[in-house]
């Protein structure tokens, strides 16, 4: 049977994640894998007054959101997504803002043997400070080797240990001598629970650029299937009309009929060399504005420096 002190520890960390939830609706649930307490410690000092950020075992989380699911549906959500040692961070600050706060804090780290490796380990080229009787252990780790003024020095940079793959004892064993720390640990965004939604980190990497490609592509093609199938939308009607446009126009040119929209159309195709004209002579008026605009574009640049150079002369007292 648990004591006393574990049931009322218990009983107020449940109060405490259920009060976020209710109080909070944007949450980043975070990895901590191979973070020090000292690490998390500094986490929070940066989140103070933005966030507030709660760790715990995965049963006790588990156990608090179910038993708070009647009062808040939308964090049923959140159970799939409660494996590994992971944290949540809740907030009613910019998203992307306290994402970044949260992994600017990694700590250089050793690779220690057994562990798997996040990023690609290149040993660099040059010297070693390992003396030559070291040099076969190199060897064994396909690394080129020679020995210059007393010491071992690495011929090209190698790849020791390619992301994914586990740490073996002597890939451990060589960086630690060449006091080499490759990796960098720290608070790992995995999710994202924003008012009832779950979506993935990556989306908040994506710009309002990135948003309107995305709507204005699914625009063009509600429009294309609108005009394939002869179903009116609001993006198809404004090409329908154009569509139509051009039939008159095309009708227009090759009859006798003829409209004030075709008129200018008409004339284009019946006396080509007044439009030519008209274009050759606008042509170099057009130039001549945009050499202005790069004029005034060096003045711009240049304004700067002649006031740092007044600065130096007496016109201050004039």
């Amino acid at each position: 049977m648990p004591s006393e002190k574990k049931i009322v520890r218990k009983g107020a960390y449940f109060k405490k994640l259920q009060a976020l939830l209710d109080e909070y609706p944007q949450i980043i649930i975070v990895e901590c894998d191979n973070v020090s307490s000292n690490q998390m410690q500094k986490v929070r000092t940066v989140l103070r007054g933005k966030a507030v950020l709660l760790m715990g075992k995965k049963t006790m989380m588990r156990k608090a959101i179910r038993d708070h699911i009647h009062q808040n549906p939308a964090c049923e959500h959140l159970l799939p997504h409660l494996y590994g040692n992971i944290g949540f961070v809740f907030t009613k600050e910019d998203l992307s803002e306290i994402r970044e706060l949260v992994t600017s804090l990694k700590v250089g780290a050793p690779a220690k043997a057994g562990t798997i490796a996040p990023n690609d380990v290149v040993v660099p080229a040059g010297p070693t400070g390992l003396e030559p009787t070291q040099t076969s252990f190199l060897q064994a780790l396909n690394i080129g080797t020679k020995i210059v003024k007393g010491q071992i020095e690495i011929l090209a940079p190698a790849t020791l240990i390619h992301a994914g793959e586990k740490v073996g004892q002597s890939e451990a064993t060589l960086l630690s001598k060449l006091n080499i720390r490759p990796f960098s640990y720290g608070l790992v965004p995995r999710v994202i629970f924003d008012h009832g939604l779950i979506y993935e980190n990556k989306v908040l990497d994506m710009t309002l650029a990135d948003v309107s490609a995305v709507i204005s592509k699914g625009v063009s093609n509600i429009a294309a299937i609108g005009l394939q199938i002869g179903y009116p939308t609001l993006a198809s009607v404004p090409h329908s009309i154009m569509n139509g446009f051009k039939n008159l126009v095309s009708i227009a040119i090759g009859t006798e009929y003829s409209f004030k929209e075709a008129e200018q159309m008409k004339d284009m195709i019946l006396h080509p060399e007044k439009f030519a004209a008209a274009a050759a002579a606008a042509a170099p008026v057009a130039a001549a504005a945009e050499e202005k605009k790069e004029e005034k574009k060096e003045e711009k640049q240049e304004e700067p420096e002649e006031e740092e150079e007044g600065d130096f002369g007496l016109d201050l007292f004039a």
